[in-house]
């Protein structure tokens, strides 16, 4: 099993920045990429960024340019830079983790997210 835990949300200003981590604890050589994900209320899920264990990294179209994502393989955790926020970056999110280096058990694991509200 991976356990994946978020941390670093919170209420930021437009333009300013914010550093998300999620730590992965359990069976975590299983994990081939950990990816952020967002959801807002009404929309759908969708991905922020991804970074495999080999640092080869993608970024979805609504921040790109403003986020970075970083990964530290030591340590089981991903971290998710984000600058020039804005209030359409107000959503919850998620951490995920593609399993699939293990046959074995769920493909994807989640975290329960966290928040983010960019308001003045």
């Amino acid at each position: 099993q991976v356990q994946l835990v978020e941390s670093g949300g919170g209420l930021v200003q437009p333009g300013g920045s914010l550093r998300l981590s999620c730590a992965a604890s359990g069976s975590t050589n299983s994990i081939f990429l950990m990816a952020w994900y967002r959801q807002a209320p009404g929309k759908q899920r969708e991905l922020v960024a991804a970074v495999t264990r080999t640092n080869i990294t993608n970024y979805g179209e609504s921040m790109k340019g403003r986020c970075t994502i970083t990964r530290d393989n030591a340590k089981n955790t991903v971290y998710l830079q984000m600058n020039s926020l804005k209030s359409e970056d107000t959503a919850v999110y998620f951490c995920n983790a593609d399993l699939s280096l293990s046959p074995y058990g769920p493909r994807f694991a989640w975290g329960q997210g966290t928040q983010v509200t960019v308001s003045s």
